[in-house]
């Protein structure tokens, strides 16, 4: 019958024809081939308190001189020596490659010249994009494979929660014209409901799109040896008529699974449907990207007032959100979607233009500042002040309890010129400049990954309680007397400093200063130990910064 063929919107007549249009001339086609039987995948090598290091595969390795040519942009790129070692020195432990399965543009793009560059339209669930992985799942195996033996996981960011097909304007590609009401959810009135803003949304309760989300992921475990997922748009996943359940039987059988149990699973915990905002609220094990924490650190350097106690809970791991013993918080101050973190101490608004759409899209506040002058600037002044406060974000992050995220290019100054949504700008703006990169900023993340490794304690997870003898934490202020209420709520409160002691181990003291002024800390001395550089306890500062002080025992008289 013409009304079960696959149709096509005509512009003539504003409306979707299903008078015997058939498409399947204009579908790409696929050449299904046989895999051998799935492996029992390692352990994953990514443990919760560990860095990830979220990538976009193409402009990641582009520019890279040391990559060869005919790998550059691809996933076999990943697994370069000169790679790998990059991301030792600064602390990986896990890369999130940004989507990697077969993806199209969204059909405003071609008319602007622009394509799609970061994969977040999926036309296929299983099939890796030829663009970035030619190899197949072969290459994908044998890149994760390299990236284990160094002790990196490899966490694939996924797409279930809609197609590139898009709204009923759009082509008929994959889902729609397999089983259109089984996997897409339609309001009452047979529209598409769209809590994506993409124009189309999985229904993840059918039980059609719960077995090809679980056969994905087995999939990419079985096949690659993956550690884990990222989900984007995760409250997709759990939603059902009455809206997000946390107990949603997709979400179940991902935890129960035998192959996909002990994998890593982080929730984008938001959409923009009914009740789409549910940080704190996917069930565990299930880790949780905290745009809270960004927001809060942000704010904080940025200067805000009455930031000091929000800024303390975010570096804890968050514990107004997650509940003991463990924080859930993939803690960032950047991604992909916004300003780039040198950006934010650089553009005050956002500059998207290139994107062809009036400099409408993208978020209007990314709670940024400038440091006096909106963009590129030669005034020493002002280019110094920046990079003094990527040093202190990026310190920031990594004296962050439980699991960080670092953003690809944040370690050594990458800027968008202030395009916050450059999913569009597959050129020199997003590609990453190995050769240009500071350096100087980069030997800043290798000692602070240097630091994190030395110190478990700073990266742990669990959530610190204020008790033990001594305590697990202990917040003082400058003059090393413990912390008043008159003291956390000051409006201008720039000053903190926060002793780790972990059980029977050597403190660590963290010590922030967000004036712009140096600062004095004089710090308790416990009886057989000293503070390194400082046996009396007396520590300065820098304006504008983060100090790690640890604790060594004193040598004998």
């Amino acid at each position: 019958m013409a009304l079960d063929r696959p149709f096509a919107y005509d512009p003539r007549l504003g409306l979707a024809r299903r008078d015997a249009v058939d498409t399947a001339p204009l579908v790409p086609k696929a050449v299904v081939t046989a895999l051998p039987p799935p492996e029992a995948p390692p352990p994953p090598v990514f443990r919760p308190g560990g860095l990830i290091y979220e990538i976009a595969v193409r402009p990641f390795t582009l520019l890279h001189p040391d990559v060869p040519k005919d790998l550059r942009g691809t996933i076999a790129a990943l697994a370069h020596p000169e790679i790998i070692a990059h991301l030792t020195r600064i602390g990986v432990t896990a890369v999130e490659l940004m989507p990697v399965t077969a993806w199209i543009d969204e059909r405003h793009l071609g008319p602007l010249g622009l394509t799609n560059g970061w994969g977040y339209n999926p036309v296929a669930m299983m099939a890796l994009d030829p663009r970035l992985c030619p190899g197949g799942i072969a290459e994908l195996r044998d890149t994760t494979a390299a990236l284990r033996r160094a002790g990196i996981g490899v966490i694939l960011d996924v797409v279930f929660n809609h197609t590139g097909e898009s709204d009923s304007h759009g082509p008929t590609l994959s889902l729609r014209g397999l089983d259109a009401h089984a996997y897409f959810r339609h309001a009452p009135d047979g529209s598409l409901v769209n809590d994506t803003g993409t124009g189309n949304t999985l229904a993840c309760d059918h039980p059609a799109t719960r077995r090809l989300v679980l056969d994905s992921l087995r999939h990419f475990v079985g096949q690659a040896g993956v550690d884990g997922f990222r989900f984007d748009l995760g409250p997709i996943l759990g939603r059902g008529p009455e809206g997000f359940d946390p107990n949603a039987a997709l979400l179940a059988e991902m935890i129960a699974d035998p192959l996909l149990g002990d994998r890593i699973l982080i929730a984008e915990p938001w959409d923009i449907g009914p009740g789409g905002y549910q940080l704190g609220n996917f069930p565990v094990p299930f880790l949780e990207w905290n745009d809270r924490y960004r927001d809060r650190m942000r704010r904080f350097w940025r200067g805000d007032p009455h930031m000091l106690g929000e800024f303390a809970t975010a570096l804890c791991g968050s514990g107004d959100t997650y509940t003991p013993p463990a924080t859930r918080s993939v803690s960032f101050i950047a991604a992909h979607d916004g300003f780039t973190l040198a950006d934010i101490t650089a553009y005050r608004d956002k500059h998207n233009h290139a994107n062809g759409e009036d400099n409408r899209d993208g978020h209007g506040e990314n709670l940024s500042w400038n440091n006096g002058a909106e963009g590129a600037t030669p005034a020493p002044a002002i280019r110094a002040a920046r990079r003094q406060d990527v040093m202190a974000l990026l310190s920031t992050l990594y004296a962050t309890r439980g699991t960080i995220m670092l953003k690809a290019g944040d370690e050594f100054g990458h800027s968008q010129q202030g395009n916050n949504n450059a999913y569009a700008q597959d050129n020199a703006l997003t590609w990453l400049d190995w050769q240009a990169r500071d350096r100087d900023l980069e030997a800043h993340c290798g000692r602070l990954a240097s630091l994190r490794r030395t110190a478990p304690h700073l990266a742990d997870p669990h959530l610190l309680t204020g008790t033990g003898d001594p305590p697990d934490a202990t917040w003082l202020t400058p003059a090393g007397v413990p912390m008043q209420p008159s003291d956390w709520e000051a409006p201008s409160a720039d000053l903190l400093a926060l002793i780790l002691t972990p059980p029977g181990g050597d403190a660590l003291a963290v010590l922030v200063n967000r004036s712009h002024a140096p600062a004095t800390f004089h710090l308790p001395v416990r009886s057989g130990f000293t503070w390194t550089g400082a046996p009396d306890g007396r520590i300065n500062a820098a304006p504008r910064s983060i100090a790690f002080v640890a604790e060594t025992p004193a040598p004998p008289p």
